[in-house]
């Protein structure tokens, strides 16, 4: 894994960092990227995407949320930081551009960690440093990796885990057994009930997503997750 400040990273981060501010970039995303089109996906998923159900867990809370805008989705990651803490594993779900990374660099913001969250894509994983005496952050990029646990042995994520709040884009069905406590995000887009009129109000149903937070384990059974819909 690679800090965001080491000379590898900041040369990949120079040529896959995003523009400035909270708006779209150019493209049909939040901002994750199109060179993932040759993904397949994890086994243990049902046609919509969703977990199989094998298996036993604890239940832990839930929540569901609509989020109107990039903005917003970076306002939920910085509220999500707040009720997180060292050994925390969150697996984010969602289609390309649903706003993974969007809601990790909200994250990364109220973790107050170093280095601009972008894309992992081709470093696989990043570790975000605290500046302000917290956990690090360590962002994955899971992508890629057709299998599970053992693809992923060389990033060490069982050994980054209790100390870091690890966060895996495209985790499920990969990383669950690095831990029996997890959070689980999964984001969907708002698919629009017409087409978009002068006033734009079509497009801003396009940038709309649901967003599910499902808490797994101990952890996560009494968590106040409902605080992040008020």
């Amino acid at each position: 894994m690679e800090t965001p400040h080491s000379p590898a990273a900041d040369a990949r981060a120079a040529r896959h960092e995003l523009p400035d501010g909270h708006g779209f970039p150019d493209g049909p995303e939040y901002p994750d990227r199109e060179e993932h089109s040759d993904r397949r996906e994890p086994s243990g998923r049902t046609a919509d995407g969703t977990a199989d159900g094998t298996g036993e867990s604890t239940p832990g809370a839930t929540a569901r949320l609509t989020v109107e805008s990039p903005e917003r989705m970076t306002e939920l990651g910085r509220r999500l930081a707040a009720l997180l803490r060292p050994g925390d594993l969150v697996m984010l779900t969602g289609e390309l551009g649903a706003g993974k990374t969007t809601l990790t660099r909200g994250l990364g913001e109220g973790l107050g960690v170093r280095g601009a969250v972008t894309s992992p894509t081709f470093v696989i994983a990043r570790v975000h440093p605290s500046l302000a005496g917290g956990p690090p952050l360590v962002h994955v990029d899971a992508y890629r990796l057709g299998g599970g646990l053992d693809e992923m042995e060389d990033l060490d994520l069982d050994v980054s885990l209790p100390d870091s709040v690890v966060v895996v884009e495209w985790g499920e069905g990969r990383v669950e057994e690095l831990s029996d406590d997890r959070l689980h995000v999964v984001i969907h887009r708002v698919v629009g009930t017409g087409e978009g009129t002068a006033d734009g109000a079509g497009a801003e149903a396009d940038e709309r997503r649901t967003v599910t937070l499902t808490g797994v384990g101990e952890r996560w059974a009494h968590a106040d997750l409902a605080a992040l819909t008020r």
